[in-house]
């Protein structure tokens, strides 16, 4: 019955991804749609599964980090998407790896596990991100205790 739950709480999403994959054959001329990101794994080869959400909630934040500044170690129980519009991002994982993303560069973030995102730049690291989460709940829980290097 859950796995049931599971394809039925599922399919509103896929049919509006089928939507707008159709979506740039339908623009006029001087209209492009790119691609940024397609996959079916997080930045560390975590395979996605959608929650079973009950009050399902996308949130889109521009989020600003400064030079030297960080985004203090936490993690997403659910799928993240962002999109460096400016500048450059480092980020550590709990398991000691650290990925390196550039401007005009998407990231399907980590799920359920720490993380923490650097600006090593010298100007603002300007991203856009997506948070698939639910009503009522946090965005991003945060490790208050040290993790990782």
């Amino acid at each position: 019955m859950k796995n049931e739950k599971m394809k039925w709480s599922i399919l509103p999403i896929v049919l509006i991804m089928m939507c707008l994959s159709g979506v740039a054959q339908k623009y006029n001329n001087g209209v492009s749609v790119e691609i940024v990101q397609k996959t079916d794994t997080t930045s560390i080869g975590q395979q996605f599964v959608l929650p079973n959400l009950q009050n399902m909630e996308v949130t889109m934040a521009k989020v600003t980090i400064q030079p030297g500044k960080s985004t203090g170690w936490h993690k997403h129980n659910f799928a993240v998407f962002a999109y460096v519009a400016k500048g450059h991002l480092t980020v550590n994982f709990e398991n000691g790896k650290t990925l390196q993303f550039s401007e005009n560069s998407s990231i399907a973030e980590v799920v359920n596990t720490y993380h923490n995102g650097t600006n090593n730049g010298n100007e603002d690291a300007v991203l856009y991100v997506y948070y698939f989460g639910e009503k009522g709940k946090p965005l991003s829980i945060r490790n208050e205790q040290t993790v990782g290097n």
